[in-house]
Parts: C-alpha cells; structure tokens; sequence
C-alpha cells in the first residue's frame, strides 16, 4: 500500500498483494484507498473488512467504508398496511439465484436520480457474477407471468447479507423482492442485511444508521458465522410473504 493523501488518508493498493488499510482511520464520505481488484479474494477480503468497491475510474476500483452505515437488522422490518394489503392480493412469483446476470444488469441500466450514469460496470457485473459462480453472489428476482419486473443483487458472507443494488419495474417490485429476502434470511439464522448508504426507500422497510464503529461489532459477530455457500433454491409467492412477519 502506499499513501496516495495524507488528509483523509487515501491509498493505493497493489493489485499482487490483497491488503486494506484500516478502514477506521478513513473518511466517512470518501475512498480509504484506490486499486487492488476485483478478484473474487479481493472482494471477499473486503467485504469481511466492512469494505467494498462502489465503483471504477480507469480500471481502478474505488474502495469505501462509509460512516454512518445503513444496516437493516431483520428482527426490525417494519411493512406497512398498504404494502400487506398488495402483497395478500399479489398474484407475483419470487425466485433466488436464477436470472443473476438479468438482475444485475438490469440494476446496472437503471436511471437514479442525482446520478448520470451507473457505476455498474462490466468490470463489475463479471466480478460479481464470479461471486455468484463461486455460491458468494445471490440475487431475488420478482416475476409477473413469468417475467422479470424487478429485484435485487448482494453476497453472503456468515450471517450477513450484503446488499449492492435494487430495480424495479412495476411500483413495489424491488420492495417485495426485499421482503422476501429478509423472511427467508431470518429463517436462516441471519442477523443483518448490510445496505450500505442511507437511503429513504430503506429506512421505511426498518433500515437503521449505525456508526461505523458500531458497524464493525455487529460484523464481527456476524461473520463468526458458517458462510451459507452455494445456489439458494427458493421460489416462493408474494401472497406468502407477510405469513409470519
């Protein structure tokens, strides 16, 4: 590693060698480093880090660790009465691990607003989809009459899911595909969804700021954890989802 700016520290990271700085000494809103790769052992090392790369400039990733953090503790899902009353009426079919490059891409090709571009780039789509390869990278996907109308992309590592990127094509799709991934991850003895940056759409599905310090507990405990590898074959009904929440 070497120190590219003194103030908040920012590094370089040499792609041969897989190391971070310590991501507590960064600024809360700005990359602790630049470099390294998005190799599969990159990746996963960043991410049991409390790190990930939001996006790349000239083939370099850009490497955060926000502060504050936007976690989603599972027990905390808040659905409202409008949202059970769509999802009983909902005739939608969820689906994990199928159609990964669809999602992501579609993630990728959606318009945000305060944004010009994506920062999905190919470069990310493959690394991720070596992840989902690998039985790291999941995605949920919501279908109408076998069609796919909105979802979500992350990884799992121990009892974390970290989330990266949602979509949606028809109003609550990317809702609903949030739903059905936090009932099935308490099932599983998970204990947070990691969502990253604060984000108002979250925050009204139970999503809480913490600390990045506090962050960093939460995530250590976690991550003690067996890593729940592999393909999670699920389909399921948005009709079913509110069963139990």
């Amino acid at each position: 590693m070497i120190l590219v700016h003194a103030e908040p520290p920012v590094y370089y990271l040499n792609p041969q060698h897989v190391a971070f700085p310590d991501p507590l000494q960064g600024a809360g809103d700005e990359p602790i480093a630049i470099g390294g790769s998005l190799l599969p052992h990159w990746l996963l090392h960043a991410y049991r880090s409390g790190i990930f790369p939001w996006f790349s400039e000239d083939g370099l990733p850009y490497w955060y660790s926000p502060d504050p953090r936007m976690i989603l503790p599972l027990t905390e899902l808040s659905i409202s009465r409008s949202t059970r009353k769509f999802l009983r009426r909902s005739t939608w079919e969820i689906r994990f691990d199928t159609h990964f490059i669809q999602i992501i891409s579609q993630c990728a090709n959606t318009l945000r607003p305060g944004q010009k571009g994506t920062w999905i780039s190919e470069d990310f789509i493959d690394a991720y989809s070596r992840l989902h390869d690998m039985g790291y990278g999941h995605c949920v996907g919501v279908y109408e009459n076998g069609l796919l109308i909105g979802g979500l992309y992350g990884l799992s590592l121990g009892k974390v899911f970290f989330g990266e990127s949602m979509f949606s094509q028809r109003d609550n799709a990317s809702k609903t595909a949030m739903i059905a991934l936090v009932k099935h991850l308490r099932a599983w003895g998970f204990d947070f969804v990691d969502c990253q940056i604060p984000s108002e759409h979250l925050k009204h599905l139970g999503a809480q700021e913490v600390s990045r310090r506090q962050y960093f507990r939460l995530l250590e405990q976690s991550l003690e954890e067996v890593d729940r590898v592999g393909k999670w074959n699920v389909i399921c009904h948005a009709s079913e989802l509110i069963t139990g929440l």
